[in-house]
């Protein structure tokens, strides 16, 4: 069964074409709204409407996906709208990969060195009876809750295995990264979503 997928970007990314490489590989089945890409011309008039009606348009774009693939480049871990994708992703049980995306040349036929990891940048707090998950994130040097969706950092959860009840943990201990260019994503990324 083919699994939807929602995809994180940056749009500068978009703009250089490396997130487009992706999308248009044929390895991505679907296009437009249903593999999860939203025309710049729809995001920036939401964008216009505010931060609620962003989180309608990202939340409404996540409703049937079970994968959100995050296309990291340069600047891709610090926007506030990718660290929103990522944790409501987190939060509804999607998978979450990462794919670096600076080996693809861009429209000047130009490469870049890989770019931070985004889930170094997040974080999570398992509950000390397990029942409880608080999300973080890393701004300024320092890790604090994330309370952007639904008005709260912390949520309930199904208890996971008593090692990880009372720690906390930034999101690269859970989700993996690849390379399109180095780890051959046009013929592999089927396997990364599976």
């Amino acid at each position: 069964m083919a699994r939807r997928v929602f995809f994180s970007f940056h749009y500068q990314d978009v703009i250089d074409f490396r997130a487009n490489v992706v999308r248009e590989s044929g390895a991505i089945k679907g296009t437009g709204r249903e593999a999860g890409f939203f025309d710049a011309s729809l995001w920036e008039s939401t964008k216009r409407r505010g931060p609620e009606a962003l989180k309608r348009l990202i939340n409404e774009g996540l409703e049937d996906t079970s994968v959100t693939c995050v296309l990291i480049g340069s600047q891709t871990y610090a926007r506030p709208w990718v660290r929103y994708e990522i944790l409501k992703s987190m939060k509804r049980g999607n998978k979450v990969i990462g794919v670096h995306i600076n080996g693809v040349a861009d429209k000047y036929r130009q490469t870049k060195e890989p770019g931070p990891n985004p889930f170094d940048y997040l974080g999570v707090t398992y509950g000390s009876d397990g029942k409880t998950l608080t999300m973080h994130e890393y701004v300024g040097n320092i890790w604090i809750p994330y309370g952007d969706i639904d008005g709260s950092a912390s949520f309930q959860i199904t208890p996971l295995d008593a090692s990880h009840w009372g720690h906390a943990y930034d999101l690269s201990h859970f989700y993996l990264t690849y390379s399109w260019s180095g780890d051959n994503g046009y013929e592999n990324f089927s396997n990364w979503i599976a």
